[in-house]
């Protein structure tokens, strides 16, 4: 453990996470109070509205998905992190760690943006309130992707906190200034949070991480943790895509749209991965990575007329880049751009989320109410009041912005973040040959750390066997 390393454990981590929490129990206790839904005056609420049962409130609709994309944030996401051999603790801790840390202020800046009552200045949160915090936290653990095993916790919670304030002003000018369609964040989550992390990757690059590169790969029993990430983010995609989206057959549209390009892009990958390898053996990463990645092209156009056919293409389609991008373009970014990319977000969601923005635009462009019908059209692209005269190709038009705006606050932002990250302070961050190491941040077993050793001795010598 390298000197600021301790001082980090000892003295400076611990302080954040009291004083953040002090100031949170503060900023909620002026700021923040239920909506009319979750609120104890429910019962006058029916009656002023009209509304004749309890099962009419939000919170039944949401609260399944709500449940899954909850799953998704802390089991799927930190198990995915798991891979590194030496790494597991940091990886399924840390995620722990900034997604508590963020999804608090995601509230407060979301409801500053999105749920602020005019009325009384305050902020009211409900079931929905919830589930964009946890979308508004996803992005960060993509960031956090990029950097797996190269930074410290006080680092991540820096990431996290300019991260969530970034991502709810982006995401008010998408969907509020832009009006723009994007209920899986295709655009507004997977791009942004993966050019924000490739990005301060670059700006964080080490040139001397080859000192622990016998850290960076894999065993036999890491991997398998890490599929258990993989395999719950699977199961739980549908959700993510259709927590937010309309009432009715939109959301019912956008389970069914996402659950086909997820089953896609699982086929292609395993072909893809064993056309690769000389001996048709399937790799690991590609199973775990590039199998999610219909789910993450598939969130803007998820509620849209997309048709089966066109979510199974979608599928297809990102099942070869993605896995193209862990075979190609990673060790190029590496090479020649100096982007130390540890998890591959931008095979999984970079490339992904910028395609499911251009399917986006595309199929917002083309709608007609041949196919919507004219209530559906306008229910779907939500073409009331101030938008009630946009058109189809309007909307496809605002689409495309929306995908660039995304792009731009990621790079932009990861930018100026990455550069408040380089300078000289206490940061904690390990030195490169301490790098995808537990035992820099965390207690660690002897027994623990002996059965580590003897696995991965054993995983290469039966490699060097085989």
């Amino acid at each position: 453990c390298t000197d600021s390393s301790l001082i980090l454990v000892i003295n400076v981590l611990p302080a954040i996470c009291f004083v953040w929490q002090i100031a949170m129990i503060i900023l909620f206790g002026l700021f923040v109070r239920y909506d009319d839904e979750s609120d104890a005056h429910w019962s006058e609420h029916k009656h002023k509205n009209n509304i004749t049962s309890d099962i009419e409130n939000d919170f039944y609709y949401r609260y399944p998905s709500f449940q899954d994309v909850h799953v998704m944030i802390f089991v799927g996401f930190g198990f995915l992190m798991t891979f590194l051999k030496r790494y597991s603790f940091g990886g399924v801790g840390f995620n722990f760690l900034i997604a508590a840390f963020g999804l608090q202020w995601a509230l407060l800046m979301q409801g500053w943006f999105h749920s602020l009552d005019p009325n009384d200045g305050l902020i009211k949160i409900g079931i929905e309130n919830i589930i964009n915090a946890d979308f508004c936290v996803a992005g960060c653990l993509i960031a956090y992707g990029a950097l797996l095993g190269k930074v410290s916790p006080v680092q991540l919670m820096v990431l996290t906190l300019f991260g969530i304030t970034l991502f709810a002003v982006e995401e008010y000018i998408i969907l509020n200034v832009l009006h723009v369609r994007d209920a899986g964040g295709s655009m507004v989550i997977h791009t942004f949070g993966a050019y924000y992390g490739l990005t301060i990757s670059w700006i964080l690059y080490r040139p001397k991480l080859d000192h622990s590169k016998n850290l960076s790969g894999s065993v036999y029993h890491s991997d398998v943790f890490a599929m258990i990430g993989t395999l719950f983010l699977w199961m739980y995609w549908p959700s993510f895509n259709s927590a937010i989206a309309d009432h009715g057959d939109g959301q019912h549209r956008a389970a069914i749209n996402t659950y086909l390009a997820l089953a896609a892009s699982v086929l292609t990958t395993f072909a893809i991965s064993s056309l690769s390898a000389k001996k048709g053996k399937l790799d690991m990463v590609h199973i775990q990575n590039a199998t999610l990645a219909g789910g993450v092209a598939m969130g803007t156009a998820a509620e849209f007329m997309i048709s089966p056919y066109g979510s199974l293409i979608v599928g297809f389609v990102c099942g070869i880049i993605s896995t193209f991008g862990y075979l190609v373009i990673t060790p190029f970014m590496e090479k020649y751009l100096k982007i130390q990319d540890t998890c591959g977000i931008h095979n999984l969601h970079a490339m992904p989320g910028v395609l499911g923005g251009v399917v986006g635009a595309i199929t917002a462009a083309t709608a007609s109410e041949s196919v919507y019908g004219h209530e559906g059209l306008v229910n779907t692209f939500d073409f009331e009041g101030n938008y009630a005269k946009r058109t189809p190709a309007t909307q496809g038009g605002f689409q495309a912005a929306g995908l660039c705006v995304a792009l731009a606050f990621g790079i932009v932002g990861g930018a100026i973040v990455g550069f408040i990250l380089r300078l000289p302070c206490c940061w904690g961050d390990p030195s490169d040959e301490n790098c995808f190491d537990d035992e820099v941040y965390w207690e660690v077993g002897l027994i623990s750390f002996l059965f580590t050793c003897f696995t991965a001795r054993w995983h290469h010598r039966t490699r060097i066997s085989t």
